[in-house]
């Protein structure tokens, strides 16, 4: 019987369920703007990609290389990139389209806490940030998550337990 060995779409789907859950606790609970819990997202991605990685190696029997595990990581982080992408294009147009104030009155609050800016460059700073929101943040999850994902399947590759078998090699009689 033939082992089944999960896809990286299989398992970008767990990982991308995983941080919209995350995501949503964070937004009921009015956090969403909280940078230090913002910041575990990143730690689910490089964890979920490390996980990715050594459950491969695994199911591939330790028959993996160091490229092998390290390219299945990484086309784990461009699915959960992709979709956590399309995700958030979704949720700020269509489903939390007040996620956007949200964001622009915290940003406002710091840049008036900083006192280095005038009321008006404040007001244009917003707009502009207004404007531009939903394509910073699409292109910032892309980036950022390619960046961390690479990070992340690096060390899941070097974790992996790794015994390619030689398929030139004799069988011993």
């Amino acid at each position: 019987m033939e082992k089944k060995v999960s896809t990286p779409v299989q398992k970008g789907l767990i990982i991308t369920l995983v941080l919209i859950v995350y995501g949503l606790a964070l937004y009921f609970t009015d956090q969403f703007t909280n940078k230090g819990l913002s910041y575990v997202q990143y730690l689910i991605l490089v964890g979920g990609i490390i996980w990715a990685c050594i459950v491969y190696a695994n199911q591939m029997d330790g028959n993996v290389t160091f490229g092998n595990v390290f390219a299945h990581g990484f086309k784990t982080t461009a699915f959960v990139a992709a979709a956590i992408a399309v995700y958030t294009l979704i949720a700020t147009k269509f489903l939390f389209p007040d996620m956007i104030d949200k964001a622009m009155d915290a940003a406002r609050q710091e840049m008036l806490s900083d006192g280095k800016m005038s009321e008006d460059q404040i007001d244009q700073g917003i707009e502009i940030g207004r404007k531009f929101f939903i394509p910073f943040a699409v292109g910032g999850i892309i980036f950022i998550f390619a960046l961390l994902g690479a990070l992340g399947s690096l060390i899941g590759a070097a974790a992996a337990k790794k015994q390619p078998k030689d398929p030139f090699a004799q069988p011993q009689i």
